[in-house]
This record gives C-alpha cells, sequence and structure tokens, in this order.
C-alpha cells in the first residue's frame, strides 16, 4: 500500500572492493616468502602464510587467485632487484656488470627461487608468472647485446638467443641442480668466455 511517508535516505555501504591494505599485503607477502625460503618451503599451504601473516585464508584468497600467485608475487618483491642496464663504454663490461649484478641478486635469495620453481610444475598460474619474470630478466639482457650488435662490437649474424641460454642455462644450472653458488669470478668468467668466442 502507497505511503505518504517521506523514507529516509540509505546510507551508503562501506567499500568492500578488493583494493588491498598495504600493511596486510606486506605481512602475506613477506609471510609467504620466509615459509618459501625456508627447510619447509616446498610444501607452504595457505593455511601457513595466513598465520603466519595473521590474517584469515579468504583474505588472501580475495587479492590472489591461487597459492603460487602469492608465492610468485613474494619473489617478485624479495628477490627481483632493478639491474639496470650499463653502459660502460664496451659490451664486455656491460655484460660483465649485468651478470656480476643478477648472479648476485639470484645468490641472495636462492632458496626462494628453488621453491617457487617446485610450486611452478604444480600450478599453472605460478608456471605463468615464472615465464613472465624470466622473459622480463631476459628482455634486458637481450637489450644489451642488441646494442653491442648495433655498435659493431658483435657479428651481425650472433645468435643472441643461443647466448642468453648459454648464461641462463648455467645460472639455472648452478641454482636448482647442482647448488652451488652463483659467485662474482663466475659471472665474470661467463662473460668474458661468451663475448670473447662471439666477437
Amino acid at each position: 500500500m502507497p505511503s505518504d511517508v517521506a523514507r529516509e535516505p540509505v546510507a551508503p555501504r562501506p567499500h568492500t572492493g578488493r583494493r588491498r591494505n598495504p600493511a596486510v599485503r606486506e605481512a602475506v607477502l613477506k609471510s609467504a616468502a620466509d615459509l618459501l625460503a625456508g627447510p619447509d618451503g616446498l610444501t607452504v599451504s595457505m593455511d601457513a602464510i595466513a598465520q603466519a601473516a595473521g590474517v584469515s585464508k579468504h583474505t588472501i584468497y580475495r587479492w590472489w587467485p591461487s597459492k603460487g600467485a602469492v608465492l610468485l608475487e613474494a619473489l617478485v618483491e624479495r628477490a627481483q632487484q632493478e639491474t639496470s642496464i650499463p653502459r660502460t663504454g664496451t659490451l664486455a663490461m656491460d655484460v660483465e656488470s649485468f651478470l656480476v649484478a643478477t648472479f648476485d641478486a639470484v645468490e641472495r635469495v636462492a632458496p626462494l627461487f628453488r621453491g617457487l620453481m617446485a610450486e611452478a610444475l604444480r600450478d599453472s598460474k605460478a608456471a605463468e608468472g615464472m615465464r613472465e619474470f624470466v622473459a622480463a630478466r631476459r628482455q634486458g639482457l637481450r637489450a644489451l647485446l642488441t646494442h653491442g650488435v648495433e655498435q659493431g662490437e658483435l657479428p651481425p649474424e650472433t645468435d643472441l638467443e643461443l647466448m642468453m641460454d648459454q648464461i641462463y642455462g648455467l645460472m639455472w644450472y648452478h641454482l636448482l641442480i647442482t647448488h652451488t653458488p652463483l659467485t662474482e669470478e663466475l659471472a665474470v668468467h661467463l662473460a668474458r668466455t661468451l663475448i670473447t668466442s662471439a666477437a
């Protein structure tokens, strides 16, 4: 039945969207990274991440689609430091500087990388994110080598993809298979060997 009584305006409901609370995000990613880098990193669960971060599992799933996505973002936050593209004046020194910086960054978070690589074998989202992460790192090195070709420091026919495969293949071999350190000496030796053989 119609009523002549005016209704009170309804107050707008508080926004309950998917915007992340920065403090909670930081706690989740830090907890995920710490757990993944630990001795039981291969068996990190959403429950363990939520408990360590002091949040509910529902909160985590509201912001990330899978455990792999959480772990990948944690890896990027902790492991991916921007490695600037050096311009020392010679390709040999540029590649040397790039590899020294890259190997140092990876070595400092080696357990985290190993744990996430194992996670990527089980989680398609984590695998997709890992491929994007690796592709971004290769893009920086590709720009460096392409500049070397343009400057005449490498022959035009140089197979840049093969050079990058050799560099990152050695890195992943040490990281995942032998668990031997990615040292500055190794980075320098690899850079000099590849540039000398390609020139």
